[in-house]
């Protein structure tokens, strides 16, 4: 039974109740009665499990990070605001400042705004690599890195890395793995692959209808012998590790990143969020099968298309051999100039002009002129970004139909 089959029944059976409401309980308080001081203390101690504060959690919310961190085998998670907030929390839960990271292959924006811009700021240096640099990855490796950082699909340049020797490369080095598995829920397990920490942004396909903004991190169990967390690489884990054992990155990432940077899910997004997941294997299934027929026959007609699939890819073997459950739902055209691009996308009937992807509708945006119109040439080229680049993510409609409507926008 693949990832697909077994979550349809997951995810309706976890969401929905058999005992009063069906559909899960939405609690949209922000704060909570404690009823008498000695429960109060106890919840501050972590000795009586009932909610603090919505900044640190709520009923609703947990319901969600329960199921998301099942579907990624983790011991728990923590939901967040928002996508950025998900990987600020996991990264600035193990960062201060003089720490390293190693950020490799294709990033989303925003993330690299964050690495190379914000963290800089704080002390913190970022050394970026592509996804197949496995030598010189191994060699940036020093006593000050806390961090490989990657995307399980580059977003946009659709390079795929090859996770398990990445992970093979941390563990050896005892460094922490984070990868952002937003664009290929149930696809790819980054945790079986030897991931420490898998973040989403949850706005994307899991939701599912750009309804309801929000992330997750979820996190492994720290093992009970030797384990990386456990080296004074992470001193700062071991109180929490003494506290709360195997669960300690979880506690970890509300103290010090959560509690403080407050980018705590909202009630109802969870909610949303929910009701979203209900259909993921639905939605996903159909996604992965109707990108290859679109981007195999407009490739074949002549457009410039970047999608692991095509055997021109050089990750194309990869693509076949760990990939076999797709690589979500995105792909490139490359119209050649900002002008033929700009074209396109008027005369396109179908795609919504958006930077969100994942979504139940088909997607386009042009790359250069919006999300990384900031960057100068050389981040660009090293990210993918060209002049004429549209990244498209596939919805649910027909892809005979998408095939039809994007063949005369490029005309």
């Amino acid at each position: 039974m693949n990832n697909f089959e077994e979550y349809c029944t997951t995810f309706v059976q976890s969401v929905g109740s058999k005992d009063g409401a069906v559909s899960p309980v939405l609690i949209g308080s922000a704060s909570f009665g404690y009823g008498t001081p000695q429960i109060a203390e106890g919840i501050f101690d972590g000795s009586v499990k009932k909610p603090l504060y919505s900044r640190m959690g709520n009923p609703t919310t947990a319901k969600l990070e329960s199921i998301l961190a099942e579907m990624d085998g983790g011991i728990g998670a923590v939901a967040t605001s928002s996508g950025m907030g998900a990987t600020t929390l996991a990264v600035m839960s193990l960062l201060a400042s003089g720490d390293e990271v190693i950020s490799i292959g294709g990033l989303f924006g925003g993330t690299y705004s964050l690495f190379s811009e914000t963290l800089s700021r704080f002390g913190i240096t970022t050394h970026f690599f592509d996804v197949d640099e496995f030598d010189a990855i191994q060699n940036a490796i020093t006593k000050n890195t806390k961090i490989i950082f990657l995307e399980s699909v580059g977003n946009p340049n659709m390079r795929l890395p090859d996770i398990k020797k990445i992970a093979t490369i941390a563990h050896e080095a005892g460094v922490a793995l984070i990868v952002d598995n937003t664009i290929t829920p149930l696809s790819i397990l980054p945790l079986k692959l030897g991931a420490d920490i898998v973040v989403y942004s949850t706005t994307k396909i899991i939701s599912g209808n750009a309804s309801a903004l929000g992330g997750c991190a979820i996190f492994r169990a720290i093992g009970e012998g030797e384990d990386k967390f456990k080296s004074p690489r992470y001193d700062f884990l071991a109180k929490f590790i003494k506290s709360a054992g195997g669960m300690a990155l979880i506690p970890n990432a509300k103290k010090r990143a959560l509690r403080d940077f407050g980018m705590s899910a909202n009630a109802h997004a969870s909610y949303q969020t929910m009701l979203g997941l209900e259909t993921l294997p639905l939605r996903l299934s159909r996604v992965i099968q109707s990108i290859e027929i679109i981007v195999k026959e407009l490739h074949e007609q002549g457009l410039n298309i970047n999608h692991p699939s095509l055997v021109k890819h050089p990750h194309h073997a990869r693509y076949l051999e760990q990939f076999q459950n797709g690589c979500g739902t995105l792909f490139t055209i490359d119209m050649g100039t900002k002008e033929k691009a700009f074209e396109f996308l008027n005369k396109t009937k179908l795609a919504t002009i958006t930077a969100n992807i994942g979504d139940s509708r088909t997607l386009a945006l042009h790359m250069a002129s919006t999300i990384y119109r900031d960057f100068d040439d050389e981040t660009k080229k090293f990210l993918g970004i060209t002049d004429g680049l549209i990244r498209i993510s596939i919805g649910l409609e027909s892809p005979h139909d998408i095939i039809n409507d994007f063949l005369q926008a490029s005309k």
